[in-house]
């Protein structure tokens, strides 16, 4: 093993042969260049000036160009005029004092190399980086070590600023007097002058919030200086100075900190920091500055969070600081922010608000809605109305003022206990109990302004903007969110009990949005009049559908919303807006998501009443208003919306078939386990919604109805496998009582399903694949002939099939049983020339044949066992004879009749 420092210099002596051998490829690859462009020009052909024209000469060519018909031919002493290509043998004379006055052709550019860019760019980049580094370390290294007291700190921090800054400037100014351009990218003054404004940064704040050297209007001062200093500075020095010192700038307070941080002076250090760069962004239009800046204030605004309440004044500041100057400087079209054009919806501009008020939501949740931090919000939520009203660039923030205003007040309404809520005069009547949450008057105040500020200002906004998107986005912003407010109040208050007076409130707001559609309709048509009209159009239904929730039970929550789906179909048919059909689409999303939810739509309250109960209601209502909306969105096409309500529609009908079923056979306890009668009823039902898809699909030509039928003939093979014929199989694990002799429960479970699925295997013969349709025909026989054994075994057992032994007399019966049932299927197949039928037939003869020979020859004794064979081998003689003088007949062509000539 080698030292450490021969290692050491191992490695400094291969990274300089590095270098050598680098800087000589560049200087060879330099030289071979420089030869080659020698030798091209060596080569090059050179042009040869004629001799100059004598004066007589240049007389008999003006004549001859200004003769008609003369321009044409050529100078009497052309032919002694010398060629203009040159003869490398011997080249003619040349004009000296032309080839003097000719500049030498210039030499090609050669591209930066390896060692030109570590030289000149990455070096500079790295060295002014790592004095801005080197200085904060040293403040730090001398806080750790205890060299020298804060005073000598701070003022060889301040002295360290100062000789960066006047570096760079001298370099500039050395490169301006002496004609030098800078590398565009690695400019040396700038990287100097901003390594100094990151000094100087941290040295004003260690001064301010570490060693308490300066008052707060001291430091205030101070800071705003040196932010003022780096804007002129990059004013001169380009984007270089910019970036670095920003990201300097809010670096700062992380290297230089403290164990005890002052909020207060943090924040107001980001605010001037914040005004400088956004200055600097206005001025010279660098939009990627102020996006830097807002992304850096934004994350600035975590720590502390956990605190709560406690640091709720500094951290509103905080936003309400960087909010009003993002408004001021980076909103386009608003104050000091840049122009743009008439309907633009700037991302920057709408970005910037939305950013501050995404801050100030933290700031809600966290303090646990304290009364500061919901004024804070309220005021940004305000401000961003204000600021989109008159700068059409921000209207993108009123879709983000929106959602967080819902998200506000959805969280309140999952904290808090509801069993703990009061308002400031006791309870309401019908609203909810009684309660301590002394923040409910504050959160009802706040609703009603955002109700009335996005509503009102969201219908005023109409018809002011040329471009479609800006009343879009209004009405947009006016109809969701009063609704959304209503609902969060409701969960809150009522808990989503019934509630009269919040049914009032909602017909209210139905009867607003209403007066909004009506003023609108009667208006002349402007950009986007027809989407706001019909989006106020939906919030009246929305309100509507409201109304009726609160006024009544639980479940006509979901009945609501289908009916509010079904209401937007229709209004996408008098105003044909895609929108509307999303719309209807997502209600119906809604809808299902709800009963997921809750399966029984009404919890315990379902009711013991078979078929009218809730399930009735709360499937069948949102059943039929989709089947209903489906057909007014066909209207119009085929698309993606249409198919989502589709669907929709035929999952609830199928829902409401399975929950009614199962409602009914389990008496009204819908967690009892499955029975032989659910299975029964279920297999039915699906099978009875396959045969009806199947021929609907063949009229609508709707792909959402064939893979509809498709999916629910699956479900009813598998409820008809796995239910039927193992779990609840009254012959294998069942001990179920199947009722009477002729009527029971193997007639609705067996019997019925084979039929089922034999017209099911007739409707999808010629519109499906051969082998899906004789599957389903396979099902039928499969339960045709369980129905006949079960039957046998019920004639021999009674009601309940597992138990007790089977006899001789009984074994026979199941041959006799399978073999006339076979003959039946043979008759059947004669008669209308079934091939199917036949086929049948013989699978179950053959089934029968090889039970005689498996089975019976084992366990049958005496004259069972002969009448057994004796009665299938005449069986078989007869079917043989059927073959041979019916169907063969029938298949034996005429005889030709043979005419004489």
């Amino acid at each position: 093993m080698f030292d450490a420092p021969f290692d050491v210099f191992a490695v400094m002596i291969a990274i300089a042969a590095f270098l050598i051998s680098l800087k000589a490829s560049n200087q060879a690859t330099d030289l071979r260049r420089r030869l080659s462009a020698l030798e091209a020009g060596l080569h090059t052909p050179r042009q040869v000036q004629p001799p100059p024209l004598t004066p007589q000469q240049e007389m008999e060519q003006t004549l001859a160009a200004s003769t008609p018909g003369t321009a044409e031919r050529p100078a009497p002493d052309a032919e002694l005029a010398p060629p203009l290509v040159a003869d490398e043998a011997t080249p003619p004379p040349i004009d000296t004092d032309a080839a003097q006055a000719a500049p030498p052709p210039p030499m090609p550019a050669a591209g930066p190399g390896l060692e030109e860019r570590l030289g000149t760019r990455w070096v500079v980049w790295i060295g002014g980086l790592a004095l801005a580094l080197g200085g904060f370390f040293m403040v730090r290294y001398s806080i750790e070590a205890g060299l020298v007291g804060p005073g000598v700190r701070v003022f060889l921090g301040g002295l360290f600023a100062l000789g960066l800054l006047g570096a760079g400037e001298w370099t500039r100014r050395k490169e301006s007097i002496a004609d030098i351009q800078a590398l565009p990218i690695a400019n040396i003054p700038a990287i100097l002058t901003a390594a100094g404004t990151a000094v100087a940064f941290a040295t004003v704040y260690a001064a301010y919030a570490l060693y308490d050297f300066l008052a707060p209007a001291t430091a205030f001062v101070l800071l705003g200086l040196v932010a003022l200093g780096t804007l002129a500075a990059a004013l001169l020095h380009g984007p270089a100075l910019a970036g670095l010192g920003v990201v300097g700038a809010f670096v700062t307070p992380i290297l230089v900190s403290s164990n005890k941080p002052d909020y207060w002076a943090l924040y107001i250090y980001l605010a001037i920091v914040s005004a400088a760069s956004f200055g600097l962004a206005r001025i010279r239009l660098w939009r990627w500055l102020a996006v830097t800046t807002i992304v850096f204030a934004l994350l600035w605004t975590f720590p502390g969070l956990d605190l709560g309440a406690t640091l709720a004044a500094p951290h509103a500041f905080h936003v309400i600081a960087g909010f009003v100057l993002a408004a001021l400087l980076v909103v386009c079209g608003f104050m000091f922010g840049p122009t743009i054009d008439d309907g633009q919806i700037e991302p920057v501009s709408s970005g910037s608000l939305a950013a501050y008020l995404f801050g100030a939501t933290l700031i809600v949740l966290s303090s646990a809605h304290a009364d500061l931090a919901l004024i804070t919000f309220t005021l940004l939520v305000a401000g961003t109305l204000f600021v989109a009203w008159r700068a059409p660039a921000a209207t993108g923030a009123l879709g983000a003022a929106a959602a967080l205003v819902f998200i506000v007040f959805a969280e309140w309404a999952v904290r808090a206990n509801p069993d703990m809520l009061v308002l400031p005069g006791g309870p309401l009547p019908g609203i909810g109990p009684t309660a301590t949450d002394s923040s409910v008057w504050l959160h009802l105040v706040m609703a009603a302004i955002f109700a009335v500020g996005f509503g009102g200002v969201g219908f005023l906004a109409q018809g002011r903007s040329t471009s479609a998107i800006i009343p879009v986005v209004w009405s947009a912003a006016a109809t969701f969110t009063p609704v959304a407010l209503l609902v969060a109040l409701y969960a809150r208050i009522a808990h989503l009990d019934r509630s009269i007076p919040f049914a009032i409130l909602a017909v209210l707001l139905a009867a607003a949005f209403a007066a909004a559609t009506e003023a609108l309709s009667r208006r002349e048509n402007r950009p986007g009049l027809a989407i706001s009209i019909a989006l106020f159009a939906t919030g009246t239904l929305g309100a509507l559908a409201l109304a009726l929730t609160f006024a009544l039970e639980k479940g006509w929550l979901t009945i609501a919303l289908a009916l509010m789906s079904l209401g937007t179909a229709w209004i996408s048919i008098q105003r044909p807006i895609a929108f509307l059909r999303w719309l209807a689409a997502i209600l119906a999303g809604i809808v299902t998501a709800r009963i997921v939810y809750d399966p029984r739509i009404v919890g315990d309250a379902v009711g013991t009443t078979p078929i009218f109960n809730w399930l009735l209601w709360g499937y069948g209502v949102p059943a039929l208003s989709f089947w209903a909306a489906s057909r007014f969105l066909h209207r119009r096409g085929d698309d993606a919306p249409l198919r989502m309500v589709e669907a929709a529609a035929i999952l609830f009908t199928a829902l409401l078939a399975f929950m009614e079923i199962r409602h009914f056979a389990t008496g009204g306890d819908m967690t009892s386990p499955p029975s032989l009668l659910e299975f029964a009823l279920q297999a039915c039902v699906t099978l009875a919604m396959a045969i009806g898809l199947e021929r609907l699909r063949l009229r609508s030509l709707s792909i959402v109805h064939n893979v509809g039928a498709v999916v629910l003939t699956v479900i009813a093979g598998l409820i008809s496998v796995f239910g039927l014929l193992i779990l609840e199989n009254p012959w294998l694990f069942s001990s179920i009582d199947v009722g009477g002799l002729v009527f029971n429960l193997l007639l609705l479970g067996y019997a019925l399903p084979a039929v089922l699925m034999l017209l099911l295997s007739y409707a999808v013969a010629g519109h499906r694949p051969t082998a899906y349709a004789n599957t389903i025909a396979g099902g039928a026989l499969v339960f045709a002939l369980a129905y006949v054994t079960l039957e046998i075994r019920r004639f021999y057992h009674g009601p309940v099939l597992l138990y007790g032994a089977t006899t001789g007399a009984e074994q026979y019966t199941y041959s006799i049983g399978w073999l006339g049932f076979g003959v039946v299927l043979l008759g059947v197949g004669l008669l209308v020339n079934s091939e199917r039928a036949r086929l049948a037939s013989a699978v179950v003869i053959a089934l029968t044949i090889l039970k005689a020979f498996v089975i019976d020859m084992s366990t049958l004794t005496g004259v069972w066992r002969a009448l057994s064979f004796m009665g299938l081998g005449i069986v078989l003689v007869a079917i043989g004879w059927l073959y041979q003088r019916i169907l063969f007949r029938r298949q034996t062509p005429p005889a030709v009749t043979q005419t004489s000539a």
